[in-house]
């Protein structure tokens, strides 16, 4: 049950050997298939990913949520799920990776959400190199968790009539739906994953093809048919994940600070923050009148000549007398400045005492426990992710922000620097520790 007493709605969950075997495609596919049979769609990602969850809102018409098994307690993830089933008829829910991958000697898989909320696991196999073989691995991963449920099988990038044939003849009646290969499915990536959906210009044809695959009415019905309400994992939290950094925040929003987590923004609405945006790359300023101003990841990297050139959104920044914060890509243009791929620099806000670089990249990733040191914009611990390829070239003298662990407890370094009234990290954050 919901919060408001209601029912909550049905949900599938979208899981896979590995990542690269075709969820996403299959997800966005049903997303839109569902929806154009009339019914009332939603769609949630497990893990903290920025680039799914937007292709997904295109599929759905809805917001995406982030359900993260690491960083958020089982009520908040339960808040999450009732605001997500507000009018909806059918939740779908994207696994990470593969469906036992998380983070070493911790919960966050996909296979541990599944468990927590009761959702079978539909299987999502890459089947390019593999025939009766698959029979085997779909066995080990089905047999691999008590408490994890594989309840049926999307055989992806089939080769051929008679591989299919071979495929269903060793898996039966396991196999929910067979899609064959096709390279025009594949999407253009960059460094930190696939491109935008905002910047995907085929993004509406690619979605309607990924439909057409997947909507056959008998599908669509047994899909539907199997699908479980969650089991009600915990008495939902009825506070924020994560405290709003003001009453009212202005926010960047465009293609270059992209990363901002829906179920962030909204819990600082549903807390009574005011949400004003401006675009940074049409030299937009940010509201004077706002208490803080939060600049969000995203791809600064690929627009740092705009941003550079970009005086009234600079000069507004420096100006404002509000709590600035940035993290990530916001993080960098707090900075003095930012060399991009080619080793050219550009001057940014100089707001910080840190210059960074994307010539010589470096990949960063992983799930980080904060904790604040001196006046950060929250009090408690904060869990957060941290991906990037860029580098910290020099670093000038300011306070620390953040101490720092991974997520099997192991310190790290302090992350992130505050001067004044200006601070920020290379961390998402994702929600307050519970």
């Amino acid at each position: 049950m919901t919060q408001s007493g209601k029912p909550r709605c049905k949900a599938l969950l979208i899981a896979a050997p590995a990542s690269g075997s075709g969820k996403t495609l299959i997800t966005l596919g049903l997303l839109r298939a569902f929806r154009d049979s009339g019914l009332r769609v939603a769609a949630a990602k497990i893990g903290p990913d920025h680039i799914d969850p937007r292709f997904h809102e295109a599929a759905s018409g809805r917001a995406c949520f982030n359900l993260d098994g690491w960083a958020m307690a089982p009520s908040q993830i339960a808040a999450l799920l009732d605001h997500l089933c507000e009018g909806t008829d059918l939740l779908i829910i994207e696994g990470v990776m593969g469906l036992f991958d998380g983070p070493r000697g911790a919960r966050g898989s996909t296979a541990d959400v599944a468990a927590l909320l009761g959702i079978p696991v539909l299987l999502t196999l890459d089947c390019r190199h593999q025939a009766q073989s698959a029979a085997a691995l779909v066995q080990g991963f089905a047999s691999f968790r008590a408490d994890v449920t594989v309840s049926g099988v999307i055989l992806n990038r089939v080769a051929s009539e008679r591989h299919e044939h071979l495929l269903r003849e060793a898996l039966g009646h396991q196999v929910i739906a067979a899609l064959r290969n096709d390279e025009a499915l594949a999407w253009p990536s960059r460094h930190l994953g696939l491109v935008q959906a905002s910047e995907n210009p085929a993004r509406e044809d690619f979605i309607a093809e990924a439909a057409r695959r997947v909507s056959h009415p008998d599908l669509l019905a047994r899909l539907l048919a199997g699908a479980v309400v969650p089991a009600p994992a915990a008495i939902a939290s009825r506070h924020p994940l994560l405290k709003p950094l003001g009453q009212s925040i202005a926010v960047a929003a465009d293609d270059a600070f992209s990363f901002a987590y829906p179920h962030v923004l909204d819990g600082w609405r549903r807390a009574g923050a005011t949400l004003s945006f401006f675009s940074p790359l049409a030299d937009e300023p940010p509201d004077p009148r706002a208490d803080a101003v939060f600049l969000p990841g995203g791809y600064p990297e690929l627009h740092a000549g705009r941003i550079a050139a970009a005086s009234r959104f600079l000069d507004g920044l420096r100006r404002h007398p509000g709590l600035v914060y940035g993290e990530c890509g916001g993080y960098m243009v707090l900075g003095e400045t930012l060399t991009d791929a080619e080793g050219r620099p550009h001057a940014m806000a100089g707001l910080l005492p840190l210059a960074t670089s994307f010539a010589t990249r470096k990949l960063h990733l992983g799930y980080r426990r904060l904790t604040p040191l001196g006046n950060a914009p929250w009090a408690d611990d904060i869990r957060a992710h941290e991906f990037h390829y860029s580098a910290l070239t020099a670093e000038g003298t300011a306070d620390r922000l953040f101490a720092a662990h991974d997520a099997a407890g192991t310190p790290l370094p302090p992350m992130g620097l505050r001067r004044g009234r200006v601070m920020g990290s290379y961390a998402h954050a994702i929600c307050e520790a519970a």
